[in-house]
Formats: C-alpha cells, sequence, structure tokens
C-alpha cells in the first residue's frame, strides 16, 4: 500500500482506483456540507435554516423588544417545522424558534 504525504491511501500503479478514493466532507467537517441521514444526525435540517445566515440577537429579543424580524426571517425558512419541532421537544424556553415566541411556544404546549 503506498500512503501520501497526508496519510491517504495512494493509488498504486497496477489499480486504477483505491478503495478509499472517497472521504466523506460531512466527516471531515467541510462547511456547508450535511448528512441527510436525520438519524445518524438529528440537526442535520440546521444547515438549512436560514437563521444560521442571520444576526442571532433578532431571534433573542431583549424582553419587551420586538420579534417582528425574526418571525419575518421565519416564514421563508424551508426549515420551520423542524425548528418549531426541536423547540417544543427541547423545552427552549427563550428566543423565536419555528417562528413562535416563548409565550407562543407555551401556549401550544397547554393545547396539545
Amino acid at each position: 500500500m503506498l500512503v501520501n504525504r497526508r496519510g491517504y491511501e495512494a493509488m498504486s500503479s497496477d489499480s486504477r482506483i483505491p478503495d478509499n478514493w472517497f472521504i466523506d466532507p460531512v466527516l471531515l467537517g467541510v462547511s456547508g456540507a450535511y448528512s441527510n441521514d436525520l438519524d445518524e444526525n438529528p440537526l442535520a435540517w440546521q444547515a438549512d435554516a436560514v437563521c444560521a445566515q442571520t444576526d442571532p440577537e433578532a431571534f433573542f429579543p431583549e424582553k419587551g423588544g420586538s420579534t417582528r424580524d425574526a418571525k419575518k426571517i421565519c416564514s421563508g425558512c424551508d426549515v420551520k417545522a423542524q425548528c418549531l419541532e426541536y423547540a417544543l421537544a427541547n423545552d427552549e424556553r427563550f428566543g423565536i424558534w419555528g417562528g413562535l415566541s416563548e409565550r407562543e411556544r407555551r401556549k401550544l404546549k397547554k393545547l396539545a
């Protein structure tokens, strides 16, 4: 077996493709790469969250502060349902999650 300077198996002259030619970018921690297997990573949905690319302070306003901007961002997010489900399952007590405030999530839990 030939090994290159980075420690990966190099292709030998008698084979066309090495057995370990693919290195999973998720395992390498490549930014923006995520697994589609939610069983393997139950928080994979966070990679698609619009809030991950915005100012987090909008989602955790001071007491009495406006939640309008955060809720507007949530309204167009593809993972809004997963976000709300996560917040309810983990009893998130602060911030806007899945487009709902703490108070709105408490009311929703009482109705369930």
